[in-house]
């Protein structure tokens, strides 16, 4: 059998928020991660469009990368960038 190489196999605790909240256009089911391994950013997860990103308050100001990270159009991305800019 083939050792396997690692790198890296890391366990650690973490603390999930899980959250639901509804929009003008659509509802957003998040869990947002938030880890030591992310440097103090949070792993978002978009449970609904089987998405995620690493996401601090630069990213949230970054144009155009929360419409991207999560197939969304620019009102919609407005909506959660309103509300990750409360819990980020």
């Amino acid at each position: 059998m083939e050792e396997r190489f690692y790198l890296y196999n890391d366990l650690e605790q973490t603390k999930t928020r899980f959250v639901s909240f509804v929009g003008k256009n659509q509802r957003f089911d998040l869990a947002i991660v938030s880890s030591e391994r992310f440097y103090g950013k949070q792993l978002v997860l978009d449970m609904q469009g089987n998405r995620f990103a690493i996401i601090g308050h630069d990213d949230l100001e970054e144009e155009g990368y929360i419409e991207h990270a999560f197939q969304l159009n620019e009102e919609d991305a407005n909506e959660l960038i309103s509300f990750l800019s409360e819990v980020v």
